[in-house]
């Protein structure tokens, strides 16, 4: 059976709360259970390391917080509002406006400067700031690259580029912000550089920072770990001295 949700601190807020999910995939004639009954309440302003083998259901958790994908049965709540309830396009403006999103590969256009990269989720935004551009500039100096705003990913080292894609995750302001396996391409000390900055927002800005990761090192960061086995969640522990809280 799964862990029951941790207990909530006085006054926290839960941002993301989980009910017995389930989420299955057809492939051929099988039926693969992905979530096999899952429960987990994230409060607000918390650092979360999800952890697991391949296949133990870690990354479908993250692409169902993120709004990329609804839950086969179960319920979702995401900052107060039931997913599986969501049209498409309330679907949409719950991922422009509450999360953002860094992958393992950076994502970012080949051909696009930095501050156009930032620029992106501002266009999809309601309503849209009046100076774009000027936000985007503040989300790149916030993120340490303000003489970097007119280059190109090529033009850019790895860490660099990752710190585009945070600058771009962070530039509506959100609640959450989902990392799937950040700094799976980057080497251990420009690692550390991304987690700092994760833990600097997280601590600073109060973003809910839910993180996937198979590194026991980057999950160190983290104040709570979650472990996924074959799509259940098979610990859920505080960290006892999160190198996040170390690190300040």
């Amino acid at each position: 059976m799964n862990p029951l949700p941790q207990a909530r601190e006085a006054g926290s807020r839960t941002i993301i709360s989980a009910r017995d999910v389930v989420k299955l995939y057809r492939v051929g004639e099988q039926e693969l259970r992905a979530l096999d009954g899952v429960s987990l309440d994230v409060d607000e302003g918390d650092f979360v390391a999800i952890m697991g083998a391949s296949g133990s259901g870690k990354s479908t958790m993250m692409n169902l917080i993120g709004g990329l994908d609804t839950p086969t049965s179960g319920s979702l709540v995401i900052d107060g509002r039931d997913i599986a309830r969501l049209s498409p396009d309330e679907l949409a403006d719950l991922r422009n406006r509450t999360i953002g999103f860094v992958f393992q590969q950076f994502n970012l256009l080949r051909r696009t400067q930095a501050i156009r990269q930032v620029m992106l989720p501002l266009l999809y935004a309601r309503p849209r700031p009046q100076d774009m551009e000027g936000e985007a500039r503040r989300r790149l100096e916030q993120v340490g690259l303000a003489d970097r705003t007119h280059h190109l990913p090529s033009q850019l080292s790895g860490g660099q580029q990752q710190r585009v894609a945070i600058a771009r995750a962070i530039v509506n302001h959100p609640k959450i912000l989902l990392a799937d396996e950040p700094t799976g391409a980057l080497d251990s000390r420009t690692s550390e550089e991304i987690m700092q900055l994760f833990s600097t927002l997280n601590r600073e800005q109060g973003i809910t920072v839910v993180l996937v990761t198979h590194e026991p090192d980057i999950a160190a960061w983290a104040r709570r770990r979650v472990v996924f086995r074959d799509g259940r969640i098979i610990s859920d522990d505080r960290t006892a001295a999160p190198v996040a809280e170390a690190a300040q």
